[in-house]
């Protein structure tokens, strides 16, 4: 783990952009009637559709929690994730990513906590510098850093 990593409350690293040069693959996360949204890995998108939409099924609410680019503040995001509330996951690839059933099974464990799902790093992937999303992932585009 590098000094730059950055912990939850119990020590596990969070899931957080990394600054790259190869193309990744980016998708994004439409969410409320005002449209707000959220670009993420289509990797990570995969997952968080797999994870809220058994939630959603299930009328279960829960807080889902993120990291923010740096260019917007370098801080974390939260939002309130409920059935009632739009939700849309576009994709810009066209492959479905192979899933990480351990990574779907920690996220869906965390959504069921009074914490709520904190996105972390990918199981067997933690210190590796596996990227996980484009620079400017989870910039929010309804309140430009201007």
């Amino acid at each position: 783990m590098r000094a730059t990593d950055t912990l939850d409350h119990e020590g596990r690293q969070l899931y957080r952009p990394r600054r790259h040069d190869r193309g990744v693959i980016i998708g994004t996360l439409v969410y409320g009637l005002q449209g707000s949204e959220f670009d993420f890995d289509d990797r990570v998108l995969a997952h968080l559709q797999v994870v809220f939409t058994a939630k959603m099924r299930r009328r279960e609410s829960f807080m889902f929690v993120w990291r923010d680019d740096p260019s917007v503040g370098d801080g974390r995001s939260a939002a309130w994730i409920d059935s009632a509330i739009p939700l849309y996951f576009r994709y810009s690839g066209g492959k479905q990513p192979v899933l990480n059933m351990e990574w779907l099974e920690e996220m869906s464990i965390a959504a069921g906590s009074t914490q709520g799902l904190v996105l972390g790093e990918e199981p067997g992937h933690e210190g590796e510098g596996v990227v996980r999303a484009h620079d400017n992932s989870m910039k929010r585009r309804d309140h430009p850093a201007n």
